[in-house]
C-alpha cells in the first residue's frame, strides 16, 4: 500500500504543471490532435521566435552575396512583410561571396522548415542600412569611428558584420531547446542549431585567421571589433557572460590554457544560452526588450516579441 501511494503522488507530480513548460492540459490536447500536427501548442511561440533572426540572417547574406533578397528569391516566404531598409550587394572577394551565398541559401531552407512545422509571421521591417551597422559598432566602441563603419566596404567588414549574425540565433536554439515539449519541436530546433552553429564556426574561423589585421581604416584589429562586438552583446543581453570574442585572457581561454578562441563556450567548452527577452534586449540594441530599434525598428514579430513591446 505505501508503495502504491508513493507512486501515485509520483504522478501526480509529473502531471503538475511546469512554469515555462506546456500545461498537462496543452499536452493532452497536443496527443489528441496528432493527426493534425506534430507541434505541441506550447511549442509553437518558442518555433516561431527564430523567425525574426532567420529573416535577418536570411536578407542580409542574399543581398550582400547577390544585391537582392526575398522578394525575389522566395517571395511567398515573406508573407507580404515590408521590404528590408538599406541593404545591399557588399564589395566581396570571390570566396567570401561564395560563402555568403551559401548561408543565404541555407536561411531560406530554414524559415522554410520553421514554417512547415509552424504558421509563422509575416518578415518584420528590417534596418540592414550601413548606417544601421555603424550605430551597432559605435556603440560597440563607446565613441563612433571616423568613417562611419560600412559593412558592404569589403570582405572584412562584411565578416566583421556577419559576426553579429548567426550567434545570436545559436544561443537562442540552445536556450529554447530544453522549453521544447515535442519530438518534432526539438529536432527542428537541434538541426537549425547544427547549421547555425557551423555558420557561426565559418564566420570566426575565417576572422580569426585575420586576428591581428588592422581594419582600414581605423588601425584597430580584426580581434578588437570581435571583443568589443561580445561585451557590448554581454552588456546588452544583462545576463552575464555569454559572448566571448576571438582572442580573450586566459583565465577566460579553453581550460584556463590559451588565449585563441576561435569558438566561444562556457568553462566546459559549452555553448551558452539566451532567452528570446535577452535576444531582443540585444537586437533592440537599446538593453530593453520592450523597445524597439536597431535592426527592427518597429519591434521583431510573433507573441513573444509582442507580448513585450511598450512595456516599462
Amino acid at each position: 500500500m505505501a508503495i502504491f501511494a508513493s507512486v501515485f503522488a509520483s504522478l501526480i507530480l509529473l502531471l503538475l504543471p511546469v512554469p515555462g513548460s506546456c500545461s498537462i492540459e496543452l499536452l493532452i490536447e497536443s496527443v489528441i490532435d496528432r493527426d493534425t500536427s506534430s507541434v505541441p501548442r506550447c511549442d509553437v511561440d518558442l518555433l516561431e521566435f527564430p523567425l525574426n533572426l532567420e529573416y535577418l540572417g536570411a536578407e542580409f547574406f542574399l543581398f550582400g552575396s547577390m544585391g537582392h533578397g526575398l522578394d525575389r528569391i522566395a517571395p511567398n516566404l515573406t508573407m507580404g512583410g515590408p521590404a528590408p531598409i538599406g541593404a545591399r550587394k557588399a564589395n566581396l572577394d570571390p570566396f567570401t561571396q561564395d560563402i555568403a551565398l551559401q548561408f543565404g541559401w541555407q536561411q531560406v531552407g530554414h524559415l522554410r522548415a520553421i514554417k512547415n512545422a509552424v504558421r509563422g509571421f509575416p518578415r518584420p521591417l528590417l534596418d540592414l542600412s550601413a548606417r544601421s551597422f555603424a550605430k551597432v559598432i559605435d556603440k560597440a566602441f563607446g565613441e563612433p569611428l571616423n568613417p562611419p563603419f560600412d559593412p558592404y566596404a569589403s570582405s572584412t567588414n562584411f565578416l566583421i558584420a556577419s559576426y553579429l549574425i548567426p550567434y545570436i540565433a545559436l544561443t537562442g536554439y540552445v536556450g529554447s531547446n530544453p522549453n521544447l515539449q515535442g519530438s518534432a519541436s526539438k529536432r527542428l530546433a537541434a538541426g537549425l542549431l547544427g547549421v547555425k552553429s557551423g555558420q557561426d564556426a565559418i564566420i570566426r574561423t575565417l576572422l580569426y585567421q585575420k586576428a591581428n589585421e588592422k581594419v582600414h581604416p581605423y588601425g584597430i584589429p580584426v580581434a578588437a571589433f570581435t571583443n568589443k562586438i561580445s561585451q557590448m552583446r554581454n552588456n546588452l543581453g544583462r545576463s552575464g557572460l555569454k559572448d566571448e570574442g576571438l582572442l580573450v585572457p586566459k583565465f577566460h581561454g579553453t581550460e584556463r590554457k590559451i588565449r585563441g578562441n576561435v569558438l566561444a563556450g562556457n568553462e566546459d567548452s559549452i555553448a551558452f544560452d539566451r532567452t528570446p527577452e535577452e535576444i531582443l534586449r540585444i537586437v533592440y540594441g537599446g538593453a530593453h526588450e520592450g523597445i524597439p530599434g536597431g535592426f527592427f525598428p518597429n519591434g521583431a514579430n510573433g507573441r513573444i516579441a509582442g507580448s513585450h513591446l511598450h512595456t516599462t
